[in-house]
């Protein structure tokens, strides 16, 4: 990665900075306008807790986050002003915050230089034109992939992805690239790490996962095509459950369930939602699994069971729901707790999960097992075998892409985010990232 850059060591100082200046003047107002200045410290409180959470996170929990501290702030400021005091202060504050927030982001934004690598000579673009809903021809693809000497295949109603593929490097194809979800980007990275082609995972589905966690900006779906023109080269890993290659996760128990149930892919929160009372209620039962803990005890599953393709980051860590590495060469694994108790009683355990990381991890069952395979629904016969594949994935980056995941710089609770930002302020070698 380099050293920090000059904007990034101001980011971090920036960072350190505000949040006592903004306490200061939260206090100072309390204790000249008493009581009624206890508002505005609750305030300021639950603006920096909710610009927090959705620090923490992606996606529509991070613009709940900022919306909440929005409003939290905004709400403080009209209590002022109604009074005509300190205005000037309450419009700091509130700025302040907002710059707080993207002045942590920036400290901690990463942009990775990749290994020169030789552009293929003649690669070739798998694109799903209904995937994300229908970004490919929103993008012209097919058009920007020919600018850029690429050749396009449309998948079609009745398409077999895996036979389109071999017979594109039948035919000389010695580049792969894939636009469509993280079940079709799979498909395609397993043949490339097969057959050591270079593949680019174009982020044209509709939560892009995998691209997010490969470094790939989701936002410039058009200029991940540029990853075949100038772009660098890592290697990550992929994982398999009984032979078949996985890019994100396979999860057994309740979201499993739940992509098994007709109108899955129509409403799919809905459909989750609906299998909560039946997975979780007083009349739900512990799926019938087992397996084997890391320390080689063996265990019944509680509610649910994620295996993924490296470890993601859970619960309040920074960059929640995101693996801050792709090539540990480990798979992670992470068991639900059931509730305890039935009915009224019934509630959360202390320890709602436990997660590990391993080489290898196996589930047995006394019947075929449903699982969600990248999100597609499957039910597979028992023994579940799940392995990590480390290094074989020979992944092309653009260059003006960031290489790595978003949370891949960032710490995981708050003081060692602290630390982190003092680290850069100071302009001290940051971590090599993978």
């Amino acid at each position: 990665m380099g050293k920090y850059r000059a904007p990034q060591r101001m980011a971090a100082l920036t960072a350190l900075v505000l949040p006592p200046v903004i306490l200061i003047l939260a206090v100072d107002i309390v204790v000249e306008q008493f009581p009624r200045g206890m508002i505005v410290l609750a305030g300021v409180a639950i603006g920096f807790a909710a610009a927090w959470y959705g620090l923490l996170r992606t996606g529509a929990a991070r613009v709940l986050g900022v919306a909440i501290a929005v409003v939290a702030l905004a709400a403080t400021v009209v209590v002022l002003i109604t009074n005509g005091d300190h205005v000037v202060q309450a419009l700091v504050i509130l700025a302040g915050l907002a710059l707080w927030l993207a002045a942590t982001r920036a400290a901690f934004s990463v942009h990775v230089p990749l290994a020169k690598a030789r552009p293929p000579e003649h690669p070739v673009l798998f694109f799903n034109p209904k995937s994300g809903g229908g970004k490919a021809e929103r993008f012209n693809l097919a058009e920007e992939a020919r600018a850029r000497g690429i050749r396009p295949i449309e998948l079609t109603l009745g398409s077999d992805l895996e036979q389109l593929v071999r017979g594109a490097v039948a035919d000389g194809a010695d580049g792969l690239a894939m636009a469509g979800g993280d079940g079709s980007q799979a498909i395609v990275a397993a043949i490339a790490a097969e057959l050591d082609l270079p593949y680019g995972c174009i982020p044209a589905g509709t939560r892009n996962h995998f691209a997010l966690d490969l470094g790939v900006d989701r936002d410039d779906v058009v200029g991940a095509l540029d990853s075949f023109v100038n772009g660098g080269e890592r290697r990550v890993d992929l994982a398999e459950i009984n032979g078949r290659v996985f890019v994100n996760n396979v999860s057994l128990g309740l979201y499993a369930e739940a992509v098994q149930r007709k109108g899955y892919r129509d409403a799919k929160l809905r459909t989750i939602l609906d299998t909560l009372p039946d997975a979780l209620g007083p009349d739900g039962e512990e799926l019938d699994l087992r397996w084997r803990g890391p320390g080689g005890d063996e265990h019944s599953s509680g509610a649910a069971i994620l295996v993924s393709n490296n470890r993601y980051r859970l619960g309040r860590a920074v960059g929640s729901g995101t693996r801050p590495k792709i090539d540990d060469g480990l798979l992670g694994v992470t068991i639900a707790a059931a509730p305890i108790g039935r009915g009224e009683h019934q509630r959360l355990p202390q320890r709602p999960w436990r997660e590990w990381s391993t080489p290898e991890f196996e589930v047995d069952a006394d019947g075929p097992v449903a699982a969600g395979i990248d999100g597609e629904a499957l039910r597979l016969d028992p023994p579940l075998r799940f392995r990590i594949r480390p290094g074989v994935l020979r992944v092309r980056i653009a260059r003006g892409h960031p290489g790595a995941s978003p949370s891949a710089a960032m710490p995981e609770d708050f003081w060692e985010t602290v630390r982190a930002l003092a680290r850069i302020a100071a302009g001290r070698a940051p971590p090599e990232l993978g």
